[in-house]
C-alpha cells in the first residue's frame, strides 16, 4: 500500500485485533457474518501477501459498518412496528342502565321468597337487632307489608296469595284458572315455569275478553257496547268503585292493625347498690309476690319496698360470711338466704328475725329455689339438697347430678318438675323429689345458670348458656326433645317469662350488656334495651308482671317497665303487702 508520497507502506495484520462477530438478535432476521462472495474472487485472483491482507482488512470493515448499520435499522423497525403486537385486556362497558331479563322467571315463586331468608330482596335480619328496634322502626315495617300486600293484590290479584307463608309451595304452582283442555301448571315439567298472564284479568292486553259476555260479571265494555241488555248487578264491581285501587286492597287498607307497644328506652328508676358482687354464679336479687324487693349486698340483705320507696337492713353476716343468694318464698313471707360458707338461712321479713339455719353443704350455696314448703338450694360443693322448712332435719334428698358448681335452679311448681344448670354445661330435669335426673342435656357448651319454666304452655323450659354458648334453648320436659333455639350473639345471665304475654325477657353479659325481650315462638326482638355498663348478672320481676329489674357489676339496680297489665286484678298484692306496707310495723 503507498502513502501520498508514492512510498510503499507494509501493514501488518498479524498484530492488529481481530474482530469478533456480533451475535445476532433473537429477534432480528439478519443472518450471520460470513465471507462474502467478492472477498473469495479477490483471493483468488492476487496470490500477493498484501492483496491478502488488503482485502482481509477491507472485507472485515465493510461487514463491521455494514453489520453496525442493519442492527441500528433493526433496532429502529422494532420500535416502530414490534414482532408481536401486545395483548390488551378486553374493556368492559359499563352503562348506567340495567335492562333486566325476565325470561324464565316465575312471578309467583317470587313473590312467595320475597320475605324468606333466602330471598336476595330480603333484608338482613342482623340489621334488625339492637337499636333498630324502636317504635317508629316497628310503625315503618307494618306499613311496608301492608303496602306490599296491596301492590301484589293489584298487580296480580289472585294468582299470587297474599300471604305466603301460609300457602304450601306446590300451591305457588297452581293457576287457579286454568282454560280447558290445557292441563294445569302443576303437572308441567318443572321446567316449564315461565310467567302467564292471569286469564281473568287484561293486563298488558287491550282486547276485550269475549268469554266474559255471556257470564254473570260482564266487563264494562260489553255492558256499555254490543250488549246493552247484560246489567251488571254486583254493586261490589269495580264498575261502580269510586276508588282507584280494588275492594280487596281497600278492605287490606281499612283492616285495623295492631300498634306496636311502646317500650321506654330508659329505666324509670336506677338504684345505687354499692358492694354488689360482679359474679356470674350468684343470684342476690329477688322480687317477692309481697312487692318487696331482696338485695344481697355484700354481707348484708336489704328489703326495698316498691310501693313506699323504703329501704331497711334484714340482716347481716359475719365479717367472714357475705351473701351468695336470695329467694322470696312464694307467699312473699320469708326470705332465704345462702351464705358463701355454705349456711341456708330462712329470715322472717315481717319481723327482721331469722328463725333457723341450715347446714349440709361445704361451699358456697350460689342457687335457691322454694317449692311452697320446700327449698331446694344449690352448691359450689356439686350438690343439691332439698329441705323441707317444716321439719328439724337438715334436708330431705341429696342429688348428686351436676360435677361442677349448682348455679341455676327453678321449680316448676305447676308439674313439680325441678330444672337445675351447672358450671358442667349441663341442664337437669328431675320430677319430683326424685334421686336420678329425668333428663340430661348436653347441648350447651358453656355453663347453664339462665333458666325459666313458661307459665303459659306446660312443660316448655327455657334455658341459656354461656359467653362459648351464647344461646337460648327451649325443651319439651314431657318427650325430652329439643323445641328450638336461637343465637342471641352475646353471653345469656338471665332468663325470665313474662305473666301477661307469650314473651321472655334475657339479659346479657359480654359483649353488649344489653336487656332483650323476645316475641315466643318467633324469637324475634320486640326491644334492646342498654345502660348497665357491666354484664347483667341478676333480674327479677315485678308481682304484676309488667316490670322487671337488673342489676350489674357497676353497682346499680335498674327498673324497666316492658310488659303491659294483664287486668286490673293482675298483680293485686296479697294481705301481707298491707302489714309490710308501712316499714315502721317491722322497727
Amino acid at each position: 500500500m503507498e502513502d501520498e508520497q508514492g512510498s510503499t507502506i507494509i501493514v501488518d495484520t498479524t498484530q492488529r485485533p481481530h474482530t469478533p462477530s456480533l451475535p445476532t438478535p433473537a429477534e432480528s432476521k439478519t443472518p450471520p457474518t460470513v465471507t462474502s462472495k467478492r472477498f473469495l474472487e479477490q483471493y483468488a485472483a492476487h496470490g500477493t501477501e498484501e492483496a491478502r491482507r488488503y482485502s482481509v482488512e477491507q472485507a472485515e470493515e465493510d461487514a463491521l459498518t455494514r453489520r453496525l448499520r442493519e442492527i441500528e435499522n433493526a433496532g429502529r423497525q422494532r420500535d416502530r412496528t414490534p414482532g408481536h403486537s401486545p395483548k390488551r385486556k378486553k374493556q368492559r362497558v359499563h352503562g348506567d342502565r340495567f335492562i333486566p331479563n325476565r325470561d324464565g322467571q316465575d312471578l309467583q315463586a317470587s313473590y312467595s321468597l320475597l320475605y324468606d331468608d333466602g330471598s336476595p330482596a330480603t333484608p338482613s335480619r342482623s340489621k334488625r337487632k339492637g337499636a333498630y328496634e324502636e317504635l317508629h322502626f316497628q310503625r315503618t315495617e307494618e306499613a311496608n307489608r301492608t303496602y306490599s300486600r296491596v301492590l301484589r293484590n293489584e298487580i296480580m290479584g289472585d294468582a299470587v296469595p297474599q300471604d305466603a307463608r301460609s300457602r304450601s309451595p306446590e300451591d305457588f304452582y297452581t293457576r287457579r284458572h286454568t282454560p280447558p283442555g290445557q292441563p294445569s301448571a302443576s303437572a308441567l315439567p318443572p321446567a316449564s315455569l315461565t310467567p302467564t298472564t292471569p286469564h281473568h284479568k287484561n293486563m298488558f292486553n287491550y282486547r276485550s275478553p269475549q268469554k266474559q259476555i255471556g257470564s254473570g260479571h260482564p266487563t264494562p265494555s260489553s255492558s256499555r257496547g254490543r250488549h246493552p241488555g247484560v246489567i251488571n248487578l254486583n254493586p261490589r264491581s269495580d264498575l261502580y268503585s269510586v276508588s282507584p285501587i280494588n275492594y280487596t286492597s281497600q278492605s287490606i287498607l281499612q283492616t285495623p292493625r295492631k300498634q306496636p307497644r311502646p317500650i321506654a328506652k330508659v329505666p324509670y328508676k336506677v338504684l345505687d347498690a354499692p358492694e354488689l358482687i360482679d359474679d356470674f354464679y350468684l343470684n342476690l336479687v329477688d322480687w317477692g309476690s309481697a312487692n318487696i324487693l331482696g338485695v344481697g349486698l355484700g354481707s348484708s340483705v336489704y328489703m326495698w319496698n316498691s310501693t313506699s320507696g323504703k329501704v331497711t337492713q334484714l340482716c347481716k353476716l359475719p365479717d367472714n360470711d357475705r351473701v351468695t343468694s336470695v329467694s322470696w318464698i312464694q307467699r312473699g313471707s320469708h326470705l332465704a338466704v345462702g351464705t358463701h360458707k355454705g349456711f341456708v338461712q330462712i329470715w322472717d321479713a315481717e319481723r327482721c328475725r331469722r328463725l333457723r339455719t341450715m347446714t349440709g353443704h361445704s361451699a358456697r350455696v350460689g342457687a335457691l329455689a322454694w317449692n311452697d314448703h320446700i327449698l331446694t338450694s344449690g352448691s359450689r360443693d356439686r350438690l343439691i339438697y332439698h329441705r323441707d322448712v317444716r321439719s328439724p332435719d337438715q334436708y330431705l334428698r341429696r342429688l348428686a347430678g351436676h360435677k361442677q358448681e349448682v348455679c341455676g335452679l327453678r321449680w316448676n311448681t305447676e308439674d313439680g318438675q325441678l330444672a337445675s344448670g351447672g358450671n358442667d354445661n349441663k341442664l337437669c330435669v328431675w320430677d319430683k323429689l326424685s334421686e336420678t335426673p329425668l333428663y340430661r342435656f348436653s347441648n350447651h357448651v358453656a355453663a347453664v345458670k339462665a333458666i325459666a319454666w313458661s307459665p303459659h304452655q306446660r312443660h316448655l323450659l327455657g334455658s341459656g348458656g354461656g359467653t362459648a354458648d351464647r344461646s337460648i334453648k327451649f325443651w319439651n320436659t314431657a318427650t325430652g326433645s329439643l323445641v328450638k333455639e336461637v343465637d342471641t350473639g352475646s353471653q345469656v345471665c338471665n332468663l325470665a317469662w313474662s305473666k301477661n304475654s307469650d314473651e321472655i325477657v334475657s339479659t346479657h353479659g359480654y359483649s353488649q350488656n344489653q336487656i332483650v325481650v323476645w316475641k315466643y315462638p318467633k324469637m324475634e326482638q320486640v326491644v334492646s334495651l342498654t345502660g348497665h355498663t357491666f354484664r347483667v348478672l341478676f333480674l327479677s320481676m315485678s308481682p304484676d308482671g309488667t316490670t322487671v329489674v337488673t342489676g350489674a357489676g357497676d353497682e346499680t339496680l335498674r327498673f324497666w317497665k316492658v310488659f303491659g297489665k294483664k287486668g286490673d286484678g293482675a298483680g293485686r298484692a296479697s294481705g301481707i303487702t298491707n302489714r309490710l306496707g308501712d316499714w315502721g310495723s317491722i322497727r
